[in-house]
């Protein structure tokens, strides 16, 4: 047998024992995402640019970035003056959370100590340093300036997208070992983890200052389910109610014509929805490249993880119901519901009806379980139906009222008219 062949075969022994009973472990967090969801948009799970972790590592397509992930782990040491032979300090410092890091994988992991160890070291290493050179980008720091990875137009965001998709993490506990190593948690003049993080992927998200602030000592199992964690933590809980019946509702032209109000909001979170005495408001969706592949991810994130509340999923199937054909989509665009940055109302409602085919969704157990029934009972009322469809007939537009105006104001005439001469039969003037 070749040493190779012994080299694979003595790895396999060495994690066989921890990976056997894989399949009973919790602590899987990142998963390779489902053949059933990933077969409508493979690329949307997988890197472009960058792979960060264990599941696309030996691609060889991005050999060319591995040098740059080397060259910012440099850079990184060179903040604090540390040399090279730092980096592995850092994996031995690692070392003893080995087992630790193959339990947050849903695979089996053909990499022996040394190199998972290491691997961990180059990618953490990249992503921190990545978020500090943007850090300082933003305050013109000239040196940061003419970075490739920075001054290309289209490389941050093709590395924003990486960084959110489901394969391609790291487990936070690591990155956050590796920036107390380097940039120092006790350093008070230095923005947490958690700040450089959320300031980098705000380039896309272009949430307000006073909302990052919140999540200042916000942490996750990862990058993707830290960002998650900033737009679920203060969403309405599950709500479960056995004793009603439990219905989808229906499209947005349709709940307009049973007059439902569309009212759009600027919420921190883009699924806090509310729907209260006949208006429904839902917060402002930017519907961007970026955006709908932190969607999808956050979806994918809730499939695979069991212990995860459903929110994105019961958001997304919320979307989907109203949009059912692309004049839904006109009609949330015209009531500023819906931003549209690419694409046509036509893909808006492809990319919500797509990403809720199977997928888990409890109608009963949801946090807008209440929103649902809310809608459709006030849509049972008739009189409700019935004056939004006068409404809708008559005043619609500005012509409509007019010819409304005139019509009653005819028949009133008419009626007055009738009147006098009623009055004339049987009161002739003397």
């Amino acid at each position: 047998m070749s040493s190779s062949s012994s080299r694979y075969v003595v790895d396999i022994e060495s994690t066989d024992g921890r990976s056997r009973g894989s399949a009973d472990r919790i602590g899987f967090c990142i998963f390779r995402v489902p053949q059933s969801l990933s077969e409508i948009n493979q690329m949307a799970y997988r890197p472009n640019t960058v792979p960060i972790g264990p599941y696309h590592h030996k691609n060889p397509q991005f050999e060319k970035i591995q040098e740059h992930k080397r060259r910012f782990s440099i850079d990184l040491l060179n903040r604090r003056h540390q040399s090279v032979e730092k980096l592995q300090h850092f994996a031995e410092a690692l070392k003893p959370r080995e087992e630790e890091i193959r339990k947050c994988y849903s695979e089996i992991l053909a990499f022996n100590s040394d190199e998972l160890v290491q691997m961990m070291v180059l990618d953490g290493c990249f992503i921190i340093e990545l978020f500090c050179k943007y850090s300082r980008k933003l305050s013109s720091h000239t040196d940061e300036r003419y970075d490739p990875l920075l001054t290309e137009p289209w490389v941050l965001p093709f590395l924003m997208r990486d960084l959110t998709k489901l394969e391609n993490q790291i487990p936070w506990f690591v990155l956050k070992s590796l920036f107390d190593l380097t940039l120092g948690s006790s350093n008070e003049s230095c923005p947490s983890l958690s700040d450089l993080a959320l300031s980098f992927f705000n380039r896309m998200l272009q949430r307000p200052e006073h909302v990052l602030k919140e999540y200042s000592n916000q942490e996750g199992e990862h990058l993707l389910n830290f960002l998650r964690s900033t737009f679920i933590l203060d969403s309405p809980k599950t709500k479960h109610n056995q004793n009603k019946s439990h219905h989808l509702i229906q499209p947005a032209k349709k709940l307009d014509q049973a007059g439902i109000e569309f009212k759009p909001t600027h919420c921190e979170s883009f699924i806090d929805v509310k729907f209260s005495n006949g208006v429904l408001e839902i917060p402002v969706l930017k519907f961007d490249d970026f955006l709908s592949s932190l969607i999808l991810n956050f979806i994918a994130f809730e499939q695979c993880h069991r212990d995860s509340p459903k929110h994105v999923t019961t958001y997304a199937t919320f979307m989907a119901c109203l949009l059912n054909t692309p004049a839904d989509a006109e009609f949330l665009c015209n009531r500023k519901i819906i931003e549209r940055y690419f694409g046509t109302d036509e893909k808006i409602v492809h990319f919500f009806s797509n990403i809720g085919k199977d997928v888990v969704f409890d109608i009963r157990k949801n946090y807008l379980c209440q929103v649902f029934q809310d809608v459709n009972t006030y849509c049972e009322e008739d009189w409700r139906v019935q004056l939004a469809s006068f409404k809708n007939t008559y005043f619609k537009t500005r012509w409509s009222f007019i010819s409304a105006v005139a019509a009653v104001t005819l028949l009133a005439l008419s009626a007055i008219q009738s009147i006098f001469a009623v009055i004339a039969y049987y009161r002739p003037p003397k």
